[in-house]
């Protein structure tokens, strides 16, 4: 099968022709139609979890996907050959990954069924940054009025959070790079901040002298940056950094903030959940790109480089 790949840690990634997987007992095996790229995946070919669990190579990139059951392996059978899935594969040894036309996984994993109403592409792209969104909300404890600034709002994961949180009517600030005013105000931000042509704590204490109830930090990659984003939020409120490899709990910060590190916890209920809303139109993942499997390297380089206004998505 076709798949992109690295064939070792930090190497650029590339089209290659790879073994076909068969599913093993209670598994599936999953025609993928569609793919969403992750900053995850990049992270992962570039060695995060070295030492940490087992790999395989050539490493296949990407964990998100959306396609049809194609054959199902000795065992359980929730799912019936030719049920539409989207899901999450996530499972050591990181390496079988979804940028290929087939991938394996655990009837009892993170995998659900796309219901009536809602596209293909569209499930693809629900559950990394979606399961982000929603588990972020609950955790940070937002409420409804409170006020919520998102830093890095464009992307995955600030998209559908932005539309999360306006749906609790929760009072969104938007900080983005660039006019992204129309957009971001069509997603439900009720305040959009262009940090290249203001300055971000400016706006923000204009708008709210006394700090912001919670901010979420999407983007900052050291203790300072983040630490300057959590002197935006009153004493007693929170202050939530979403990067998996950065700024850390222990950067300085207000004595009166709480400063929380985002773990994700992943679940095909939770899936199901984004499902609903989706369809119900609470949640629309807005998609930048949409990119053929043979153009992905090109695709993660622009990734790599940052400032993603929605998601990218391979079509197999």
């Amino acid at each position: 099968m076709r798949a992109v790949a690295v064939r070792k840690f930090k190497a650029e990634p590339e089209l290659m022709e790879v073994p076909d997987p068969a599913p093993g007992p209670g598994e599936v095996l999953v025609r993928v139609d569609y793919a969403s790229l992750n900053p995850f995946d990049w992270q992962a070919a570039d060695g995060v979890f070295e030492g940490l669990v087992p790999h395989v190579f050539p490493l296949i990139m990407g964990i998100d996907f959306a396609g049809r059951v194609d054959a199902i392996g000795p065992g359980q059978e929730r799912f019936r050959i030719g049920d539409p899935v989207f899901g999450q594969a996530i499972r050591p040894p990181v390496g079988a990954g979804t940028y290929a036309e087939f991938v394996t996984m655990p009837q009892d994993a993170v995998i659900s069924t796309v219901p009536l109403g809602l596209s293909m592409e569209s499930a693809a792209v629900l559950p990394t940054a979606g399961m982000t969104a929603a588990q972020i909300l609950e955790t940070a404890g937002i409420r409804e009025c409170e006020s919520l600034l998102i830093v890095g709002a464009t992307g995955g994961v600030g998209t559908q959070l932005t539309q999360l949180a306006a749906d609790r009517e929760v009072r969104v600030l938007a900080a983005v790079r660039g006019d992204e005013k129309h957009r971001m105000g069509a997603l439900g931000a009720a305040v959009t901040i262009d940090s290249t042509s203001r300055d971000l704590a400016d706006a923000v204490r204009d708008a709210y002298p006394e700090g912001v109830d919670a901010v979420v930090d999407l983007v900052s990659g050291d203790p300072d940056s983040f630490a300057a984003h959590a002197a935006l939020v009153r004493d007693g409120g929170v202050a939530l950094s979403a990067r998996s490899a950065g700024a850390p709990a222990k950067a300085p910060h207000p004595p009166g903030v709480e400063v929380i590190n985002f773990d994700l916890r992943a679940g095909s209920e939770l899936l199901d959940i984004l499902a609903a809303a989706a369809v119900k139109g609470v949640l629309n993942a807005p998609v930048e790109a949409e990119v053929p499997l043979e153009k992905a390297p090109r695709a993660i380089a622009r990734n790599r480089a940052g400032g993603a206004r929605g998601k990218t998505v391979l079509v197999l």
